[in-house]
């Protein structure tokens, strides 16, 4: 284990946040042992709060203990994943559909320069990753409380599946054209546009990174949450999802988003 060191007398937040970057960023891998005597030594803390900062990593599902064996970095399964994007899709297409009139100028300018960002750096991974991050991070300050924090444990999950197992960001242009967009449908105040847009987006970097992970994945929880949006999507009986898929919605709104084609997804009217 190497790294900077944290100073003495460091508090439960700032280890806990210390060794929460490092097991999303992949310094500490999958099924590394959290051995808490290599630990205090290498932070320079005492067991109390590092048993502490543990035991809140464990609550956030980074590490797993087990019986006579003490606590590992814990392991990254896709249909974990799989999951973690079918409850986005759930929870936050709505949410950003009810908050969006609540993002002021400075928020859209904020997402406004990000997006730029995300151009400039469409070739470089990490800082790309990094950028399309706090582009929804602007929207998600306004969610409520219990909804901003789930959401941000899904996204800490999410982007340490990325972070640990793409080396590359595939389709940087995709992200951009749909965050653009979303921005778009933000600022005209098209709240159902808004919600489609986001449920688009979930989908298709879900689609992206399960399948990217194992191509042969058998989709279960994400079909379950589509079904409940009311979103259908090209599928073999078993769950498998050949790429580019169809996708389109069936309650019968009347919603104008733009055609989009992505390398997972194909969305054309009626929609």
């Amino acid at each position: 284990m190497t790294g900077p060191k944290t100073r003495s007398g460091t508090t439960v937040d700032d280890l806990y946040l210390v060794l929460q970057q490092r097991i999303i960023d992949g310094t500490y891998q999958p099924g590394l042992r959290m051995s808490q005597e290599q630990l205090a030594a290498e932070h320079q803390v005492s067991r109390t709060p590092l048993r502490e900062a543990l035991q809140r990593l464990e609550v956030d599902g980074l590490v797993v203990s087990h019986a006579n064996r003490g606590m590992h970095v814990a392991p990254i399964v896709n249909s974990e994943t799989e999951q973690n994007y079918a409850l986005r899709v759930l929870v936050e297409p709505p949410t950003i559909a009810a908050v969006s009139a609540k993002l002021s100028s400075g928020d859209i300018t904020d997402m406004e320069n990000i997006l730029e960002e995300m151009q400039r750096h469409r070739a470089h991974s990490r800082r790309f990753q990094d950028a399309h991050q706090r582009f929804h991070e602007v929207a998600l300050r306004r969610y409520p409380e219990n909804f901003r924090q789930l959401t941000n444990q899904l996204h800490m999950r999410i982007y340490r599946h990325q972070s640990v197992y793409l080396s590359h960001q595939r389709t940087p242009d995709d992200f951009i054209d749909v965050d653009g967009d979303l921005l778009n449908a933000i600022k005209i105040g098209d709240s159902g546009q808004v919600r489609r847009i986001m449920e688009f987006h979930l989908i298709d970097a879900a689609l992206g990174l399960v399948l990217d992970a194992d191509p042969d994945h058998c989709f279960d929880s994400l079909l379950v949450a589509l079904h409940g949006r009311q979103i259908e999507i090209q599928h073999h009986p078993d769950g498998r999802i050949d790429r580019p898929a169809e996708i389109r919605w069936t309650s019968g709104e009347q919603v104008d988003v733009p055609n989009r084609v992505t390398q997972n997804l194909i969305l054309r009217p009626p929609f």
